[in-house]
């Protein structure tokens, strides 16, 4: 079976389970792990930012930065095909007890100055005003579109003019910068925090990291701590983390796959394929007459897996766990599905 529904379901490598055998572990919530302390200055390094702190998931830190953000009862700007909006169960509701005012980012996903000030409520004595300005990149539900850092800048500046400041969701920012040959930290040179995942692409197992000024992280650990994220001996999980920071190069492939896939697939009848700009395909089925969800099936069928995002919008993602023989035969199966 070529598992293409998602790089989530990576296995980490034979270094990566030595890594968290052999890890040098102490008491996290004391700040006593050396493991997890090294994964985190490293991160900041990577990021450009004063500290970071070490998160189970990459939905819990883009909670804990909008809890740290806010306060309670504020608007929160989002793009509405993000997935901190989509797909994080209405945490910002839940745990930050914040509404959430909508923004059409377009076929990128990325809100423009313009609509950023139009979004903007000011605090008055009837409402609550916006707190917060949350972007995404890559972009999951445009098809792992690689943002341009300018365009976070832009973006991001206009939340600033007005008070509000910016997270930036940045699961696949690796991905990113790969795909526009920069350094991670330049997409955060001008956001207020940076989540990004050391699962996915770069292969751990299990993590990911939330970055910012060292106020800020000091705030998120005590909010890791309220959500249940305060962990223990989590060099085990950490050292695996540690290695994932190395595989930042290597997401070229993964693009390339990615190329390759989607081209093979782009001839067959009926089926519209969005070019790749990094590890995700997006393919339309409506031209086949089947949905997404019997395309899959036939897919399943052909042994071959992908995920639904729409009625007749299929999701393929590669990832290190695939190669290019994997990719090509998976296009000939996709192809006789249709």
């Amino acid at each position: 079976m070529i598992d293409l529904r998602s790089d989530t379901v990576t296995k980490p490598s034979d270094e990566m389970r030595a890594a968290a055998r052999d890890a040098d572990v102490g008491d996290d919530v004391y700040g006593e792990d050396p493991t997890v302390n090294e994964l985190e200055a490293r991160a900041a390094e990577l990021m450009g930012t004063e500290a970071a702190l070490y998160v189970p998931t990459g939905t819990m830190g883009n909670q804990i930065a909008a809890r740290v953000h806010t306060d309670r009862g504020q608007e929160v700007l989002v793009e509405r095909e993000s997935h901190v909006y989509k797909w994080e169960l209405g945490g910002l509701a839940q745990h930050a007890a914040l509404q959430v005012r909508t923004i059409d980012g377009g076929d990128r996903g990325i809100p423009t100055p313009e609509q950023v000030r139009d979004g903007y409520v000011e605090e008055d004595a009837h409402r609550p005003g916006t707190g917060l300005l949350t972007l995404e990149n890559t972009h999951n539900s445009k098809g792992g579109v690689a943002i341009a850092p300018e365009e976070i800048d832009a973006a991001a500046e206009a939340a600033h003019d007005l008070g509000v400041p910016v997270h930036l969701d940045g699961a696949r920012v690796c991905n990113a910068a790969v795909a526009r040959d920069v350094p991670p930290a330049r997409f955060a040179e001008n956001v207020d925090s940076v989540m990004f995942c050391l699962s996915k692409g770069l292969g751990a197992p299990v993590g990911s990291m939330l970055a910012g000024n060292e106020d800020f992280i000091a705030r998120a650990r005590r909010t890791r701590k309220l959500l249940g994220g305060g962990m223990r001996q989590a060099g085990v999980i950490a050292g695996p983390g540690l290695l994932a920071l190395d595989n930042v190069s290597r997401l070229a492939d993964d693009h390339e796959n990615a190329r390759v896939l989607a081209e093979g697939v782009a001839d067959a009848d009926g089926l519209s394929v969005q070019p790749p700009e990094t590890n995700i395909v997006l393919v339309n089925t409506e031209g086949t007459g089947l949905t997404a969800d019997e395309f899959l099936a036939a897919c399943e069928e052909r042994d071959v897996l992908g995920t639904q995002f729409d009625t007749h919008v299929v999701r393929f993602c590669t990832h290190w766990d695939v190669n290019r023989e994997d990719v090509e035969t998976a296009a000939e199966a996709i192809r006789s599905a249709v």
